[in-house]
């Protein structure tokens, strides 16, 4: 018993573990001493067995054949760095197996060479996420350079692509890119190209070129008005205030012209001064007009000389048509020249295409040119329409109750008065137009159409005794009362 208790205590006391002891230095540095011996008989034994030691991987393929590194660099790609980082943890013998030195240039070697490399490279760098580049199109490389024209930078700047405008440096190429934006039709790019003049021009320069282009021109400033710049706008607009003023009053000089055909040609150079579109266009219908009257004014005063026109001889002219309104000039051509073709300068139809007169202007000059000249076959025909079945109606884009008046105005007899008048829809206003011009069929047959016995005793007074109005009321007087029983 006593000598299995001291067997014990022997065992106990000669274990290779110690109790805690306050000697942490000298423990450590004994720690530190064996596990260097640990790691040097290691080496040792790799070091004397690395020629005869075959080294195989996890897939059962030796290590540093082709296969193995077509494999290693496959799983390279797809794996993440920490898979990279463990599996160089696990495979930190076969490694270990790689040549220092190539001495041969076999393709087994340059596998592991190009594998070690990249291995290399990765660890050295730290921790990154590692992606092949994409080639971009060719197209992309186009947004950054600089040999795009006028044209072309407008187009792109549409389509939101990126484009440089500082490379457009002469006034010429500048001005060039702005007439582009306008034709484009596109306020952004409008907009962005004017900043860009703003910032590279000088204010006199800018203002004097935006004078002719007045869709650039209110562009800037309702963008001046947008970013509160209050004394570029101020200059502006007084500069188009003075520009407008200069330009009204030069075109104001044609009145001072007697001569025809030099005012003629001054009307032709007003067309050039920079107007709105709107007020061009007048100015280009001014001079057109006057070209037109030029050629009727010479043709027919060679008419009435000669006395070949009976028109002329009948209603001699008394003025000339030169300098007078289109709405005259309409008038003129519906009095003298109305039954001419088309494709004559003085026709009435050639007028109204020219200058682009709406229907209803144009049949209020031509019924009262034709009503002057007691034309009524004329007047009917204006107002005459067929449809597509062959039928015929009266329509008066004026209303009826306008051509009633025109005609009276003319001294129209009663039987073309009251076929107008009955062709006015509203009731009251038929009955007041036919008791005002004496149309006493059209008052009665009203009067007959409403069943009103009380109105027809009362216009009986006002019609003649005797008269065939009187025996027509009576008439329809009697056939109310025998209706009635």
């Amino acid at each position: 018993m006593s000598r299995a208790r001291a067997d014990e205590e022997e065992y106990w006391h000669s274990s290779k573990f110690r109790a805690f002891t306050f000697d942490d230095e000298d423990d450590e540095l004994s720690q530190l001493k064996e596990s260097k011996r640990a790691v040097n008989s290691l080496r040792d034994i790799v070091d004397d067995d690395d020629d005869d030691l075959e080294r195989v991987s996890w897939s059962g393929e030796p290590v540093g054949s082709i296969s193995w590194s077509i494999k290693e660099t496959a799983s390279s790609s797809t794996s993440s760095l920490e898979g990279r980082d463990s599996s160089l943890q696990k495979g930190s013998s076969s490694y270990a197996a790689f040549p220092k030195q190539v001495s041969s240039y076999s393709l087994s070697s340059l596998f592991k060479g190009e594998f070690c490399l990249s291995f290399s490279a990765l660890s050295d760098t730290g921790v990154k996420n590692y992606a092949p580049e994409l080639r971009r199109p060719k197209a992309e490389y186009k947004d950054y350079s600089s040999d795009w024209n006028p044209k072309d930078t407008v187009r792109r700047m549409q389509r939101g692509k990126i484009c440089s405008l500082e490379r457009f440096r002469s006034l010429q190429d500048k001005l060039v890119l702005l007439d582009e934006a306008v034709a484009g039709h596109d306020g952004n790019v409008i907009t962005a190209v004017l900043i860009f003049l703003k910032r590279t021009l000088r204010r006199e320069i800018l203002f004097r070129e935006l004078e002719v282009r007045q869709v650039a021109l209110c562009h800037l400033i309702h963008f001046l008005k947008e970013t509160g710049e209050q004394k570029l706008l101020l200059d502006l607009l007084r500069l188009c205030f003075f520009s407008l003023s200069l330009q009204l009053s030069q075109y104001r000089e044609h009145l001072n012209i007697q001569d025809v055909e030099k005012r003629r040609e001054f009307l032709k150079g007003c067309i050039g001064l920079p107007f709105s579109a709107e007020d061009t266009s007048h100015i280009q219908d001014h001079y057109t007009l006057l070209e037109r009257q030029i050629i009727i004014e010479a043709n027919d005063r060679h008419l009435e000389t000669a006395g070949q026109s009976e028109i002329f001889r009948k209603y001699p002219r008394k003025a000339s048509i030169l300098n007078m309104p289109l709405v005259t000039t309409l008038f003129y051509s519906c009095f003298y020249h109305y039954t001419e073709a088309e494709g004559t300068f003085s026709s009435p139809t050639n007028l109204k295409k020219t200058f682009k007169i709406p229907d209803k202007q144009y049949v209020l000059t031509a019924l009262a040119a034709r009503a002057k000249l007691r034309a009524w076959d004329d007047v009917d025909a204006l107002f005459t329409t067929k449809n597509w079945l062959g039928y015929t109606k009266k329509k008066a884009p004026i209303g009826f109750h306008r051509v009633v008046e025109i005609l009276q105005r003319n001294n129209a007899p009663v039987q073309v008065l009251q076929e107008y008048v009955r062709l006015v829809e509203d009731v009251e206003t038929r009955l007041n137009l036919a008791t005002k011009y004496k149309c006493h069929d059209v008052v009665i047959e009203t009067y007959k159409d409403l069943k009103d016995r009380i109105q027809l005793t009362a216009y009986k007074c006002k019609v003649e005794r005797g008269s065939a109005e009187e025996e027509k009321i009576n008439s329809i007087l009697n056939n109310m009362v025998r209706n009635t029983y």
